[in-house]
């Protein structure tokens, strides 16, 4: 009987070396990959920083004023209200006729490129990408 609770003992000693050699792979394993997600999380962070840089660069009013000034754009066509007080009160009946609110235009006019014949360049609305780097 005791060379049983022996063997039974030893066996048990066994299996439990067995399970804790189990469960010290799986926790080397998931710190491993716990190790690689922090790596891609710290990269993904910096790529982040990159691109906000590079947008800030790209959308800056001053390259975007430039832009419009190269491409022959300019905001003299806007039309502005000296106050609010030329606005016509809701629910009273005044007609606009000729005041400059009723003239007033959103049309913009047309380039020079386009009144001398050369096709005017017009807005798409496919990606273009302006850095070869990110694609943005």
């Amino acid at each position: 009987m005791i060379r049983v609770l022996n063997f039974f003992c030893v066996a048990l000693m066994g299996l439990s070396i067995l399970a804790l050699y189990h469960v010290s792979e799986r926790t080397r394993v998931a710190q491993m990959e716990l190790g690689k997600v922090k790596r891609e999380i710290r990269e993904t962070r910096a790529n982040i920083g990159v691109l906000q840089t590079e947008w800030a660069h790209v959308a800056g009013p001053g390259r975007i004023q430039e832009l419009a000034q190269r491409n022959g754009m300019s905001d003299t066509s806007s039309a502005r209200l000296a106050s609010f007080d030329a606005l016509p009160r809701r629910g009273e009946d005044q007609p606009l006729n000729n005041s400059p609110l009723r003239n007033a235009s959103a049309e913009a006019p047309q380039s020079s490129a386009a009144l001398a014949g050369t096709p005017a360049v017009r807005p798409t609305l496919s990606p273009q990408p302006i850095s070869d780097r990110t694609g943005f």
